[in-house]
């Protein structure tokens, strides 16, 4: 999409008709089976499923102002894109998903860490989709972002800076 969309209702009607069905059908695949407590908001220039702050009051930890980020959706410029940052996070969640994947028969997976790309909209596979919804608690990802984000600042702090890196 070209134009930024201040709410999801806006980003909907931005897009193309033979996308929105897609789009439409895939986010009420996720709101009826996201965890209790995930909120529906516009963040990065796509449909994003966020954990509050009402529920983590640190926030995401690049700008603690913005809530934790959980799921998103877009449409790309040839795909459908779904971005479930607990993928990456949990790598026995993403061999269920790609071995539930297989199972379908319906062609070759097209992922990368946490994003799962739909070059065929009639392809997508929603139960499969919903079921990934509750794969992950809000409290289970939480520890591991927190764990992650911990173990990420320790590592930064003790990398020695090489000289030619000082200036």
């Amino acid at each position: 999409m070209n134009r930024a969309a201040a709410t999801v209702e806006e980003y909907l009607g931005l897009l193309p008709a033979d996308r929105r069905g897609a789009v439409e059908q895939l986010r009420l695949v996720l709101r009826a089976n996201l965890p209790a407590g995930i909120e529906e908001t516009i963040a990065y220039g796509m449909i994003g499923y966020v954990i509050p702050h009402t529920i983590y009051p640190a926030g995401y930890h690049a700008n603690p102002a913005e809530p934790l980020p959980f799921m998103s959706i877009a449409w790309q410029k040839h795909h459908l894109a779904l971005y479930h940052l607990g993928l990456y996070a949990f790598p026995g969640v993403t061999a269920w998903f790609v071995a539930e994947y297989q199972q379908l028969g319906i062609g070759k997976l097209d992922m990368a860490k946490s994003c799962i790309r739909f070059r065929r909209p009639a392809l997508i596979p929603f139960e499969l989709i919903a079921k990934l919804c509750g794969k992950i608690s809000i409290a289970e990802y939480i520890a591991r972002y927190e764990e992650t984000t911990k173990s990420r600042r320790r590592a930064a702090r003790t990398t020695p800076i090489r000289s030619e890196e000082r200036t």
